[in-house]
């Protein structure tokens, strides 16, 4: 299935590979990817394949049903890779289509909602921005600890807003739910940044059964961020049929299991203490990635017969599972965002998903996905 707009792309692609390559090597940005006015900016027809979180008038429409997380870019993925070519990255992913960009404040802390404003600065009226709330943060460190408290939500938004270079946020989440602040006076705050119009629509993320309802009651809830992905697949036993019920849309976080679906880590990957929150996540551990190895195995080979890779198969089985899902898949190289994006392009027949689905279910995975249970 090739649509006209990824006939083009292909055509470019690979000598816009070869420029950010050469750009690589000399150690500068790509050239064309200074900021310009934003009216000057091109404009990208992403509109023949797009998907829909939410409803009414706080539905957001997505282009490729897919989006961009752009954490590792800065923080807790190990290496740290050069900013000016992250900048171009993003600002890559957005001539290719992308315009569903997703970032926090406590990325960093901070450091990656700066390097999302600036580099979405030449297009940001063009594209759905998001950020998050809701952790404790002393010092430029994170404690560990949770602060909805309607007051901090404030200062968190208006400093968002700074970082950013905006004006407004387009979706912003409760990072987690704070036990310590009732829902009903988080979505009330929200509302009223929305009314405001500082934000203009409300997501919560880790947050279960109860807390989405209580929260929607005040505030319409456009989408929930949970991790979600074939190795974690508890979403959709009880969170997806309440979004469906109540018009939320989904947007899985980590929906390659922080790289492991790709097949590119294994049991020798080294990942670096202070900066790679998998160092203290039990299913990283090299028992459990050595245990878990099966689940590659169906996804290679599987994909083989296709002609699709392991990150593909596994992107395509998420957004098979409703048309209201949408994975925001990070990365910090080219080569991997091409794949991610052309996964958008994968259809199962239904025997294919029942298969890959059954066959996926009978393997029992190894290690908890967090240490202890983060939902309320």
């Amino acid at each position: 299935m090739q649509h006209p707009d990824r006939r083009r792309f292909l055509k470019t692609g690979t000598l816009f590979s070869a420029s950010v390559l050469a750009s690589s090597v000399m150690g500068r940005t790509p050239t064309g990817t200074k900021p310009s006015p934003e009216t000057n900016y091109p404009e990208v027809d992403t509109k023949k394949q797009t998907r829909t979180l939410g409803s009414g008038k706080h539905q957001i429409e997505v282009a490729y049903g897919m989006g961009l997380g752009c954490m590792g870019m800065s923080w807790n993925r190990s290496f740290v890779p050069d900013k000016k070519e992250m900048i171009a990255l993003i600002r890559k992913a957005y001539e290719m289509g992308v315009d569903f960009f997703d970032t926090a404040e406590a990325y960093g802390p901070f450091k990656n909602e700066e390097l999302v404003g600036e580099a979405i600065a030449p297009f940001r009226k063009k594209i759905t921005l998001c950020s998050k709330f809701g952790f404790d943060i002393q010092d430029n460190k994170l404690t560990g600890g949770f602060n909805s408290n309607p007051k901090h939500i404030r200062m968190v938004v208006e400093q968002s807003l700074s970082r950013l270079k905006t004006d407004v946020i387009d979706l912003l989440y409760q990072h987690r739910v704070d036990p310590n602040v009732p829902m009903e006076d988080v979505a009330g705050t929200v509302k009223d940044l929305i009314q405001e119009g500082k934000v203009r629509n409300f997501g919560l993320s880790e947050a279960g059964v109860e807390a989405i309802r209580k929260a929607h009651a005040v505030q319409q809830v456009t989408a929930i961020q949970t991790e979600f992905s074939l190795m974690t697949r508890e979403p959709a036993q009880e969170i997806l049929p309440v979004c469906a019920e109540l018009g939320i849309g989904f947007v899985p976080y980590s929906p390659l299991s922080r790289a492991y679906l790709t097949g590119y880590i294994n049991e020798r990957t080294k990942f670096m203490v202070g900066n790679d929150n998998r160092t203290s996540l039990p299913r990283y551990t090299p028992e459990a990635i050595i245990a878990n190895w099966s689940i590659i195995d169906v996804l290679t080979e599987f994909g083989n017969q296709r002609g699709w890779t392991p990150a593909q198969v596994a992107l395509a089985w998420l957004m098979a599972q409703k048309t209201w899902v949408v994975p925001i898949p990070g990365t910090t190289k080219l080569a991997h965002l091409q794949e991610n994006l052309w996964s958008a392009d994968i259809t199962f027949t239904p025997d294919e998903l029942n298969r890959l689905t059954t066959t996926i279910g009978e393997i029992k995975i190894v290690g908890a996905r967090y240490p202890a249970p983060v939902k309320k």
